[in-house]
């Protein structure tokens, strides 16, 4: 490790088999914490390359744990983290909005290593339990629409590193890696970035895969449609800017859609939203991210459309029975 620091200190860059390696020795449990921390400090202090991405994204896929959801199509929704906004779990909200419309949703997840609350601590305070078994995962997706896959059951490297990140408290590269290894590889994919150059990067890779994807970042730094800003949205098909009157109705305040000062906080929060109490704002946030991944599957003519089943999800109650659903078949 002492080489590749030396390397990268003198501004240089890892090619793709290089980074690959790298990551499979962090598995294996080769470096110490001190190395392991001073290697992701470099890309605190410099952008990552397109290929030292896609050799880290190789590495956790070739050791990951795979699960087969035999032909369900299911979509991701996921943000990159890492925007230092505190908000609420509001893309872990939308996963149940388009589950209860009837859209299956295999959730890839990970406790908050620069957040107070990521969406495995409100997963794991709501009731679920974290697996790995497939047989368990395919009965939730069947039953319920949706399972959730914890990142650090699924990926050894991010379970090694996993008590490094929280200790750093920043953002990191692998805020970055955690949308691209989802381990039922999903069909489609909604994906939150936290910057137009993070949003440059995923296009580039996910146009090399044969999922239909949308990336979306709001123009002042959310990694998700906020409704406090423009959102850049990007297709396969192309890109453009949307306004909150077009995505939700409405313009919100930042201030509007704070998350909680601890797990137990951001889980109430959950829960109201869910049951139908949470404010005009914070519901808008929610239906204007699930609209565009329900949106994202190409079931719907228009965004419009996609709209009308994400309100009708949550008006109606079923966004809620699916999360009773999911937390009913852990016992």
């Amino acid at each position: 490790m002492k080489k590749i620091l030396q390397f990268l200190f003198e501004h240089k860059t890892l090619d793709r088999q290089s980074a690959k390696d790298v990551l499979l020795n962090i598995s294996k449990g080769i470096y110490n914490e001190s190395e392991i921390a001073s290697f992701i400090t470099v890309y605190l202090m410099r952008s990552i390359t397109i290929e030292e991405l896609q050799g880290f994204q190789e590495a956790l896929l070739e050791l990951c744990v795979r699960i087969n959801l035999d032909g369900y199509s299911v979509i991701d929704i996921v943000g990159t983290g890492g925007d230092g906004k505190n908000t609420f779990n509001i893309s872990t909200l939308a996963c149940f909005i388009v589950a209860g419309a009837g859209q299956r949703v295999a959730k890839h997840g990970n406790y908050g290593a620069s957040s107070i609350s990521g969406a495995s601590n409100v997963m794991e305070r709501l009731g679920y339990k974290f697996k790995n078994d497939q047989g368990q995962l395919k009965k939730e997706v069947e039953e319920a629409n949706i399972c959730f896959l914890h990142a650090p059951l699924f990926h050894p490297a991010l379970k090694t590193v996993g008590p490094i990140r929280k200790n750093l408290g920043v953002r990191t590269f692998f805020n970055m890696l955690g949308p691209m290894v989802n381990p039922a590889f999903p069909q489609f994919q909604l994906v939150g970035v936290y910057n137009l150059e993070m949003a440059r990067i995923y296009n580039y890779l996910l146009q090399q895969t044969e999922r239909s994807f949308t990336i979306i970042h709001s123009l002042d730094g959310y990694d998700e449609i906020s409704l406090t800003n423009d959102t850049k949205v990007i297709t396969n098909e192309g890109e453009k800017i949307m306004t909150p009157e077009q995505l939700g109705k409405r313009t919100v305040s930042a201030q509007d859609i704070q998350g909680g000062n601890s797990v137990e906080e951001s889980a109430k929060i959950f829960s109201k939203i869910l049951k139908r109490d949470g404010s005009w704002a914070q519901n808008a946030v929610v239906l204007a991210n699930a609209a565009m991944s329900l949106h994202c599957t190409g079931n719907y003519l228009d965004y419009d459309e996609a709209y009308a089943a994400a309100v009708e999800s949550l008006e109606s109650g079923r966004a809620d029975e699916t999360l009773k659903k999911l937390i009913e078949l852990q016992w």
